[in-house]
């Protein structure tokens, strides 16, 4: 008898699969895709950023979207009847609600994530080892651990992986790290991220069956989830630790990403991190801030800052944005550099940096052509530090404790940066939600040590620390430990 081809025996699998989809993808090497071939692409996740990712796909050249993927079927459908209209000419993609159905045609050449939190990173494993390049919305990884599979995934089967923090494709922001890494403006001491942007309460949501058109087995997938309830889906699962990461790590990745994008090259992870906030005015089923106050501390001393504030009142200043201070005094604010003492800004002249051309979609498209990971503008190694960044601050906030606290005390040592931000938040909370100065009860995280290099935790917390960096998953969507990817 003739040897099966692995054609042949991707064939069978997939026959296999209308009935009991694998529980794991084939490991497979990426089709190698020629200038003029075109390029097949499947969208997970249809809400919300899926809808984006469809729109970008459609514009680039010789791109077909083989496969639209989604756990509700309403949703499903809908996108399907969508796409129909706006699709011009280009063939209607195959509607699945398992992302294992697309991985196992041999003809797909990329995926494209935009589900919830918990979903990103094992999608991506199963991609790479399918053969798949990976386009994955941010954050990348839902906590820590996974996120380190993820890296040692793409080292393994060699596929291009990118992040979706499309900052990474903005030629003007490349061109302004390339000047502060060459110190143009003297030696960075803080980079300051914001994600202000209003929302509202959530509300209470009370448990009940989940309704007969989602697969709440799929939705959950590897995130322990206790009982379905309105509040998970569509979108508020971003405020709970079991599917999301709070706006820190949903927003605020971009500006995470940007700030750790500043810090010195050869830094990696930070050596400690802190939070300080809460969760002010909305009563509601909520978990993660809406309120926070951060640091983080790198090995050669610079730090990050970062500055969450959701609640919304009136005369509410939104601040999606990014700030620069160095040793010398001079900062830069909204792309003016500031000498010290000068309160006449100069508008920043660098020229543009190094970066895959074409925005964040059509790099992507660039990168898989070349069969190249190096091309990825935000590749997995960069976006896992960047992730770190945020997983470490959220789980000092997740340790802490509430307490009354009195700013003029502050709990930030000798930094007197941290202490001037902390008040500047507490002042605009207070005038718009009522938070007093004294007698007010913040949840107080502490500082957790972190080892770069090993990525484990070290010092006073380490043992609760350490059980926050690695989440449990359910059976049959296990993430794989990086030594078995």
């Amino acid at each position: 008898m003739p040897p099966i081809t692995r054609r042949q025996f991707l064939q069978s699998a997939t026959l296999l699969a209308g009935s009991a989809l694998l529980t794991h993808p084939l490991k497979v090497s990426a089709r190698v895709i020629g200038a003029n071939d075109r390029l097949r692409i499947a969208v997970a996740g249809l809400n919300g950023r899926g809808q984006a990712h469809i729109s970008g796909w459609l514009e680039q050249n010789n791109v077909e979207i083989a496969y639209l993927i989604d756990p509700e079927a309403r949703v499903l459908a809908r996108a399907l009847k969508a796409f129909e209209k706006k699709a011009g000419g280009h063939p209607v993609p195959k509607g699945v609600a398992d992302i294992r159905e697309a991985l196992n045609d041999p003809e797909l050449d990329a995926i494209s994530i935009a589900t919830p939190n918990h979903w990103h990173s094992l999608m991506t494993i199963w991609g790479a080892q399918a053969g798949k390049h990976v386009y994955v919305e941010k954050p990348m990884s839902h906590d820590i651990g996974e996120g380190r599979v993820v890296v040692a995934a793409q080292k393994k089967y060699g596929v291009v992986i990118q992040h979706g923090t499309q900052a990474r494709s903005n030629l003007h922001t490349a061109g302004l790290h390339e000047a502060i890494h060459a110190g143009k403006f003297g030696r960075l001491k803080i980079a300051y991220g914001y994600c202000c942007k209003p929302r509202a309460s959530i509300k209470f949501a009370e448990p009940a069956e989940p309704p007969e058109y989602l697969d709440w087995n799929l939705w959950c997938g590897p995130a322990k989830v206790e009982h379905y309830h309105r509040n998970y889906v569509p979108y508020n699962w971003h405020w709970f630790w079991n599917t999301g990461n709070g706006d820190l790590n949903n927003q605020g990745t971009h500006q995470l990403d940007v700030a750790r994008w500043a810090i010195d090259p050869d830094q990696t992870h930070p050596v400690r991190a802190m939070a300080i906030g809460g969760r002010f005015q909305w009563n509601d089923q909520g978990e993660t801030p809406n309120t926070m106050f951060s640091l983080a501390e790198y090995p050669n001393g610079q730090m990050v800052f970062f500055n969450v504030r959701n609640v919304n009142y009136s005369g509410y200043e939104n601040q999606v944005e990014n700030e620069y201070y160095f040793e010398d005094g001079g900062k830069i604010i909204r792309d003016k550099y500031y000498p010290k003492g000068s309160s006449q800004g100069e508008p920043i002249d660098v020229p543009d940096g190094k970066v895959t051309p074409g925005g964040n979609w059509a790099s992507f498209i660039t990168a898989c052509r070349a069969g190249d990971p190096s091309l990825a503008n935000g590749n997995a190694q960069e976006s896992h530090y960047s992730c770190v960044l945020g997983h470490l601050i959220n789980n000092s906030y997740r340790l802490g404790v509430k307490a009354p606290f009195n700013v003029k005390s502050g709990n930030f040592g000798d930094n007197k940066e941290a202490y001037e931000h902390f008040a500047r938040l507490h002042e605009i909370m207070s005038k718009g939600v009522g938070i007093p100065e004294n007698g007010n009860e913040y949840t107080v995280g502490p500082w957790l040590t972190f080892d770069p290099e090993t990525e484990t935790h070290t010092g006073a917390f380490s043992t609760e620390a350490t059980a926050l960096l690695k989440d449990a998953n359910r059976a049959g969507f296990e993430i794989p430990a990086a030594a078995e990817v």
